[in-house]
């Protein structure tokens, strides 16, 4: 890391440690901000666009029916920015059959959705605080990339942010050492409390020094990420958790990373509000008009099923995960196999499933409208 790249006192200060190399400690929140004409209308309409989507939510019927194929479009996506491959038609087939997955990548998005299903619960009784990132961590690190990096503990040992094979000395950017990172910890934990900023503001500050002080070994992405829905469920800013706008990023990664780099060099935070207000504002717009793709799907369906009352308990579930299994339809049917194989030919005729696994045992089906109305970039 190269001290003369972080030209303004104001975004922190570079320490020179024991070991010979620069790491860089940011100043506490909030940071001196002027609200520009282009600022303010990026608030505007990012804030417009967010209260459409939480309108929503109050107004879906069924809104489970978006949450959980949301939150693992959400997993896969966040996770593909951390390097994994997996995709969400991996997660959603290895739900819908017996036998899990050993593929890694397939791990660890379900360990994401594990963890952001938990963190949501948590909400109920418990506060963003560090002590819950600590527990959002313990939850998505096991078993995979990054286990041995103690889940659930913040880090007692100097990580940084570069490419492969960079070291402390030449990475771009060295976060706190551990020596000076409890006490930024505790000074964000604070700062996350504070009620005296607009929340879309306050949620792309806290976003920003969470990954500058990065106080994992691994897995800082993927938790900073977790914590933008989770502010906005714990301000009541949504009333499902619908907005993830990790698509946003991985779209415009490179443009992500340097724009959180240059809050640190040149204390850009205008910047970065902007990158974050744009982030929202399109995702926010883009899961409004999905959920209604989905919603005029589901009724399309509905009235061509109308006659069909078996197909029509299973259409539900195919929107939870459009494959499916002769033993997940009995399941769900409360009948026998061959019950739920004739309901299954059924919808085979109507041309919502299709056979994909080319198997003459333990076929699996395929929703493919449904699953390629979630999938689409709305």
């Amino acid at each position: 890391m190269n001290p003369a790249d972080f030209r303004v006192p104001n975004a922190g200060r570079v320490v020179q440690t024991p070991a010979g190399y620069a790491a860089f400690v940011p100043a506490p929140l909030p940071p001196d901000l002027t609200y520009d004409s282009g600022l303010v209308l990026a608030l505007s309409r990012a804030d417009a666009a967010l209260s459409e989507l939480s309108g929503l939510g109050r107004q879906l019927p069924n809104p489970h029916l978006l949450i959980r194929v949301y939150i693992r479009r959400e997993a896969v996506l966040s996770s593909r920015i951390e390097g994994t491959r997996a995709s969400l038609s991996d997660v959603l087939l290895d739900e819908a059959e017996l036998d899990r997955s050993e593929d890694p990548d397939v791990r660890e998005v379900r360990n994401y959705v594990t963890a952001l299903e938990y963190g949501l619960e948590r909400l109920r009784d418990l506060p963003l605080s560090l002590r819950l990132v600590r527990e959002l961590h313990e939850r998505l690190m096991p078993g995979v990339r990054g286990k041995q990096a103690t889940p659930g503990e913040f880090r007692r040992s100097q990580n940084w942010i570069g490419p492969a094979g960079s070291t402390p000395a030449t990475a771009p950017y060295v976060p706190p050492p551990p020596d000076s990172m409890m006490e930024c910890l505790a000074s964000w934990e604070q700062f996350l409390h504070d009620r005296e900023f607009p929340d879309l503001i306050q949620c792309a500050f806290v976003h920003e020094q969470f990954e500058a002080i990065h106080p994992f070994l691994d897995g800082n992405g993927r938790v900073g990420r977790l914590l933008i829905t989770l502010f906005l469920m714990e301000r009541d800013r949504l009333s499902q958790p619908l907005l993830y706008v990790s698509d946003h990023i991985e779209a415009r990664r490179q443009e992500y990373y340097d724009a959180l780099q240059r809050v640190r060099t040149e204390g850009d935070w205008p910047g970065w509000l902007r990158f974050f207000l744009r982030a929202v504002e399109d995702t926010a717009r883009a899961a409004v008009r999905q959920a209604g793709q989905l919603m005029d799907l589901r009724e399309d369906f509905r009235r061509r099923l109308s006659r069909q009352p078996n197909s029509l308990r299973l259409l539900d579930d195919l929107f939870l995960n459009p494959y499916l299994t002769v033993a997940r339809a009995t399941q769900i049917l409360g009948t026998s196999e061959p019950t739920a194989r004739q309901t299954i030919a059924g919808l085979q005729q109507q041309g919502l499933l299709v056979e994909v696994s080319g198997r003459k045992w333990r076929r699996v089906y395929l929703a493919r409208p449904i699953l390629e109305a979630i999938e689409a970039r709305a």
